[in-house]
């Protein structure tokens, strides 16, 4: 087996297994506490890069322990409360010592964290939204993703979870419907010490789609084969994705860039794909696909389908994975 996948498979464990213990509430884990080690990552991409070049058992051996050593440094950190409430009180308020008892607000705010809220949040269809794209912005941390089905609206979300503020915005131009959907409370964004929240989405089929999502950590599962999605873009650190295509528009870009994800990408057949990579440690599946050069893969019907799929895919430590249905 390569270092690399060995690597990502490490990370990946790493990062799923912290994430359970959190959700069944075993540990609680801080992760800015662990930003501020990012370069022990520079330093295992070297060691990778100078065994992985001389094919040294010995070296890979190395490798793996370092970074298991690593990853157990980080996981007792992480565990650490921390000094400070936020990076501004740490680089700001080192000098200032301030006392404000608030305790009956905090008993307050610990009561409606812990509770768990159910609502929906929707936007309706109306004549004129199918002459025009629609564009869905979808931005959060810690949040699970997942397309239900079809509404009779254009859009709506059913929402269930402990932290932060959810909205569902629209905006009207002249060439767009442009949705942003997030999650509002920034302090909560990175926080999953209170249980992550789930999101199940249902899409109007009418729509001439654009999907752009940013999320920091969590996981999307998306089967968009009923939908026209023109576009799909999606920027996020450790996360899940799952996502499948369908063939019902001639084009459809695919765009992922991620740090630490495990991406599963589903294509159907009959519809010519080709894969753009940057993907530095990342490990690449690709089945179904012809290695043309470094970087690049293509299906046999690429150049003769009247469908395509173009898939751009820039990663850091991912596992990546292409696969025809």
């Amino acid at each position: 087996m390569k270092l690399d996948r060995l690597i990502w498979g490490i990370l990946l464990l790493f990062i799923g297994g912290v994430l359970l213990l959190e959700n069944f509430g075993i540990i609680n884990f801080y992760w800015r506490n662990v930003w501020g080690f990012w370069p022990i990552f520079l330093i295992i991409g070297g060691l990778n890069i100078l065994f992985n070049k001389n094919n040294s058992q010995t070296g890979s051996i190395i490798s793996i322990a370092v970074l298991v050593v690593a990853l157990s440094f980080l996981f007792v950190k992480g565990q650490q409360v921390p000094e400070h409430g936020s990076w501004w009180g740490r680089n700001f308020k080192k000098d200032i010592d301030i006392n404000i008892d608030h305790d009956d607000e905090d008993h307050d705010d610990n009561e409606e964290d812990s509770a768990v809220r159910e609502f929906k949040l929707s936007e309706p269809f109306v004549a004129t939204d199918n002459a025009k794209k629609t564009i869905l912005n979808i931005a959060g941390g810690g949040i699970s993703f997942n397309l239900n089905g079809e509404t009779s609206e254009l859009i709506d979300a059913s929402i269930k979870g402990k932290n932060g503020n959810f909205s569902l915005k629209k905006v009207v131009t002249d060439s767009a419907n442009v949705l942003t959907f997030q999650l509002d409370d920034k302090r909560k964004k990175w926080n999953f010490n209170n249980g992550s929240n789930d999101v199940d989405f249902n899409l109007n089929k009418a729509a001439n789609w654009d999907i752009l999502m940013k999320l920091g950590a969590g996981a999307a599962n998306m089967d968009f084969r009923d939908y026209k999605v023109r576009t799909f873009r999606f920027d996020g650190g450790a996360a899940a994705l799952d996502i499948k295509f369908g063939d019902l528009l001639p084009i459809t870009d695919v765009v992922v860039k991620s740090g630490v994800a495990d991406v599963k990408i589903k294509v159907p057949t009959n519809s010519g794909c080709r894969i753009k990579t940057q993907t530095g440690l990342s490990a690449k599946d690709f089945e179904g696909f012809e290695k043309i050069n470094d970087g690049l893969y293509e299906t046999s019907n690429y150049k003769t389908s009247t469908h395509k799929i173009f898939i751009n895919l820039d990663g850091g430590l991912s596992n990546f994975e292409v696969s025809r249905y």
